[in-house]
This record gives C-alpha cells, sequence and structure tokens, in this order.
C-alpha cells in the first residue's frame, strides 16, 4: 500500500530582521541568527553521532525557516535533511520544531521533535540496527537482528521480481524501516496507530519522478507482518517494492485501483498459487450476484475503510490489471499504467490510455472486466 501525498511544499526560509523579534538592532539580529545556525549545526552533529557507524549516511542538516525569538528563548521551525548514500538519489526532508535557549551567550537546543503531523524518525524510537542486503537496507530497533535479516532476504528476492515485469529504470533496491510496534510504525508515518492495523506494510514517497527524489521508505508493521507465512511475507514487500518502481510513472492521475491492481498482480504472479487464495471477499460477492458496476474509487482503498470493503477493492483492481495483461499482453499493461500516469491530471486520464492503449471505451472495458469477474469468482 502506498502512502500519498507527502509533496514538499516550497516554504520561505529567509532569516533576516523580519524573523527576530525582541526589538534587536540589526547587528545584534545577524548575531543571533549565526548563533542559532550554529547551535543547529551542532544538533546535527549531535544526531549523526549518535547513528550506527555502518549506516551509509550522507549530509544531515537542519535549515531554518522561521524563528520566534522571545528574550533568551526561540523556537525555530526547521526542515531536516539526510539521505542514505547509494540507496537516496536527494535529500529524505522532515519538519522539526526545535525550542532553543541562550545562555552565556551562546544558543543551545534544548528540545527537538517533530513538528505538527510529521513523522518521527527511527532513532528517536531506540538505538538501530542495521542490516545491508544484496537490494536493500534495513533499519530496525530493539535489537531483533534475525526480523531484519529476514526481511532483507525476503526485500533481495523481491527487486529480481519486479524488475522481471517492469522494465523500466528504477533503484532496484529497497529501504525497509521496521520498528518494533504497531504504534512506532504510525508515529513514522505522523498518523494514528488504529489506521493501520492490519496492514503488513506501507511505501512512503513521492510520484512523479523528480530526478532527485530520495528512496521510497517501506514500512513494516511488526505485528501484522509476523502472522504471515513465509508466501504472505514474499507477496507484501513485492506488493511495496512495486510502489517503488513505478513511482516515477505514477502521478495525481494514476486511480487507486491501478496502483494497488498492480502492485498485487505482480506480487501474486509468482507466488505459488497464492492469487487462488485471495479474493474471498469479491467472489463471495459475485457468487451472490452483487457484481460491482464499475471499477473501485478511491474512497474504498481508505485505511480505515470496512475491512471486507478494503479487500474487495484491493482483488478488483487485481483483477482488472489482471484482465490487461492476459487479454493484451503484460507489456500492454505496462505501457497502459504508464500513459496514465502520464496523462498528468485524473480528469480523463485512464479513458485517454484506454482508448491509446488497449483499444477500447472505458464502457467496453468494464464490461469485460465485469465478464473477467464472473468467470474467475463466479
Amino acid at each position: 500500500m502506498a502512502v500519498r501525498g507527502r509533496a514538499r511544499a516550497a516554504v520561505a526560509a529567509v532569516l533576516g530582521l523580519a524573523l527576530l523579534s525582541g526589538g534587536c538592532t540589526a547587528p545584534a539580529a545577524s548575531t543571533t541568527t549565526a548563533g542559532i545556525r550554529a547551535a543547529l549545526d551542532r544538533r546535527a552533529a549531535v544526531v549523526r553521532a549518535g547513528l550506527p557507524p555502518e549506516l551509509p549516511l550522507g549530509p544531515l542538516a537542519y535549515r531554518p525557516l522561521s524563528v520566534d525569538r522571545r528574550g533568551d528563548r526561540a523556537t525555530v521551525r526547521a526542515e531536516l535533511s539526510y539521505r542514505f548514500t547509494g540507496y537516496d538519489p536527494g535529500a529524505v526532508t522532515a519538519a522539526r520544531t526545535l525550542e532553543l535557549a541562550e545562555r552565556d551567550g551562546r544558543w543551545q537546543v534544548v528540545t527537538d521533535r517533530p513538528a505538527g503531523g510529521a513523522p518521527r524518525q527511527l532513532w528517536e524510537q531506540g538505538r538501530i540496527d542495521v542490516v545491508r542486503g544484496a537490494r536493500s537496507l534495513v533499519l530496525g530497533v530493539a535489537g531483533d537482528r534475525p526480523r531484519l535479516r529476514g526481511l532483507a532476504a525476503v526485500a533481495d528476492r523481491a527487486v529480481p521480481a519486479v524488475s522481471a515485469v517492469w522494465p523500466r529504470p528504477w533503484a532496484r533496491r529497497l529501504v525497509v524501516l521496521a520498528p518494533a510496534t504497531l504504534p512506532d510504525m504510525a508515529a513514522l508515518l505522523g498518523a494514528e496507530a488504529a489506521g493501520y492495523r492490519g496492514i503488513a506494510a506501507v511505501t512512503t514517497g513521492e510520484t512523479g519522478g523528480r530526478p532527485d527524489a530520495p528512496a521510497d521508505r517501506v514500512v513494516v508493521n511488526p505485528e501484522a507482518y509476523a502472522v504471515l507465512s513465509d508466501t504472505g511475507r514474499a507477496v507484501v514487500i513485492t506488493h511495496e517494492a512495486v510502489h517503488v518502481a513505478t513511482r516515477a510513472d505514477t502521478s495525481a492521475a494514476t486511480p487507486l485501483w491501478l496502483s494497488e491492481g498492480l502492485a498485487d498482480w505482480m506480487a501474486y504472479r509468482d507466488a505459488d498459487g497464492a492469487a487462488g487464495q485471495t479474493g474471498r471477499e469479491l467472489r463471495e460477492a459475485v457468487r451472490a450476484g452483487r457484481l460491482p458496476d464499475a471499477l473501485p474509487d478511491d474512497r474504498d482503498f481508505a485505511f480505515d475503510a470496512d475491512p471486507e470493503a478494503l479487500a474487495r477493492a484491493y482483488e478488483g483492481g487485481r483483477q482488472a490489471c489482471e484482465l490487461i495483461a492476459e487479454g493484451w499482453g503484460e507489456s500492454d499493461l505496462v505501457a497502459f499504467y504508464r500513459a496514465v500516469g502520464r496523462h498528468g491530471r485524473r480528469a480523463g486520464a485512464v479513458e485517454a490510455a484506454l482508448r491509446e492503449v488497449l483499444g477500447v471505451t472505458p464502457a467496453e472495458f468494464t464490461a469485460r472486466w465485469r465478464a473477467h469477474l464472473r468467470e474467475r469468482l463466479g
């Protein structure tokens, strides 16, 4: 499951007289600005020093966005940026709020926390363990290295499985975060735990293929992942790897039935017959005469949706992608996905791609999809 909407809004980053209160003169304001910047640089050095040396950490820095000074205290809104060398083309960023105090003419960071609604960082949840696979970087806490090695092994197999079907260039490596608890997972996403109960993993990242976009992060729910079979774990991580691989060709125009359906279709494609075990909820609906009239809507994929409705939405999307792969060909499925993403906006994207790539109208495709559901699930 992919988490969308992590576009980074451009924020003015001017630290000038307008950002400083307290009646400072220009020289005093300049001194304050320099002192706060120095304090943030020292904070960055402290964070770096607390991370394991085997972590392939590149530049790490705090960039001040605004300062609210009140006497010898200051609240700084800042952007934390860092990257993992060999994994992140661009810097990962996170909004932070830091409280500073001036003591003996020197600014010091007192607290450093996520800004409102922003995600926590893994190193705030405990000591980090690092496992580097052949095609993966797995980071976890709580000293459970066997669990991290198992994740790395699954991720290493998922990457070539996805590349075999998705020929487009992509990083061909995964960065996996393995928190200790479900609440910890939710904190890494800046969300509430209840919304992710039963979700084994999610992928965060930017859509649209910006060349310097950071690598996606696959964030695992330890509770849901732990109860899966080996096949189930392979399906989950492969599903997330598809989101990473297709990120550059995914845009606001891409409906969730297509992005989640493609990820599920590719994940189950080589899962030793596991695809035949899926779709119970949709199968029951079809057999009861409740054949869906239309492809799943984005709202059907909400994390807090009814679990059975969510399962029907995923299966409906997977069956639509299976229909394209079998009825037209896997290369046409890839071409269709890319054509939808290139459209740039949702209105008309699927309709245009259906005509251009598959040669059918939306009504014709929906009719074929419904017939496919009857055949496979009825």
